[in-house]
């Protein structure tokens, strides 16, 4: 079962909606079939596999953090603390992970999805806080960019193809699709999360390339990059999903709120409305 406020929002008043979502703001959200109770951060992560929190987002889920536009989240697989884009903001994606108890200091990694700035403008920030990370980022980013990562003193590594960034983790390798972009994929006992950024090389074929590995496909999250798409290439790319046996969703960034609710219409509970502050656990088996 997923967890989430949102999955109340449906078939509450707005009264009601109002005292569900502070009630549980300060909760995280659980992607497990083995429970419908919400359970607090400290239980969440003892149940799983990998934590995923999204620490920069234009869509609000814990009032006490900013919003922004762009996207960033801090994935911990148990072993290594990855950063994954930084947002357009460094004061607002630093506060922000002080305010979910993650410290920049201990950040082992950091992942580039692609070059634009609502994804990279936090990076100066955050290597002023701890720039002793490699830098993964797309090989076709430009070198004055490059040359300022190296300043900072963090390793930069350049991504072309498909690649190991940490065990259990992986880049797509980078994608052209106007704007080349790389995703993540990430080894869980449920299946393989996909991560995007932006998605600009096209949602569907970034989840049809993650897919290769040959696992099912437990989560796909982040930016689809849908808005302004029309109903019909919504439901198409939906029914795609459905086809590539992708379980569950976690669509927010630059999705677009048409495409978020026929999401949330074909996945139901599976669906999670995520934005800023939403925690998201794997468990384990």
């Amino acid at each position: 079962m997923v967890q989430h406020s949102s999955m109340c929002l449906q078939k509450a008043t707005l009264g009601i909606l109002a005292a569900v979502f502070l009630a549980t703001a300060f909760y995280s959200p659980v992607i497990s079939s083995d429970t419908q109770d919400a359970v607090t951060d400290d239980k969440l992560e003892r149940r799983s596999s990998m934590m995923v929190t999204i620490v920069f987002d234009n869509n609000p889920y814990d009032t006490s953090l900013t919003t922004g536009f762009g996207f960033s989240c801090v994935i911990e697989t148990g072993r290594k603390k990855i950063l994954f884009d930084t947002g357009i903001d460094g004061e607002i994606l630093l506060s922000n992970m002080t305010k979910l108890n993650l410290v920049p200091e201990e950040i082992d990694i950091v992942v580039l999805s692609h070059i634009h700035h609502d994804h990279t403008g936090g990076l100066k920030g955050f290597l002023d806080r701890n720039s002793a990370v490699q830098v993964y980022l797309p090989a076709s980013f430009p070198d004055d960019f490059k040359r300022d990562v190296r300043k900072s003193g963090a390793e930069i590594v350049e991504v072309k193809g498909r690649c190991e960034i940490c065990e259990g983790l992986y880049s797509t390798g980078e994608l052209n699709g106007g704007v080349r972009e790389q995703s993540l994929i990430c080894e869980t006992p449920r299946g393989i999360v996909v991560i995007t950024g932006c998605a600009h090389p096209g949602i569907v074929r970034i989840v049809e390339e993650a897919g290769k590995t040959g696992e099912d496909i437990y989560l796909v999250m982040g930016g689809f990059h849908l808005g302004g798409k029309s109903s019909e290439v919504l439901q198409n790319i939906v029914d795609r999903f459905k086809e590539l046996g992708v379980a569950k969703v976690c669509p927010c960034h630059c999705t677009g709120g048409d495409a978020r609710e026929l999401f949330l219409k074909a996945y139901g509970e599976n669906c999670i409305l995520g934005g800023v502050g939403s925690r998201l656990g794997v468990p384990v088996e």
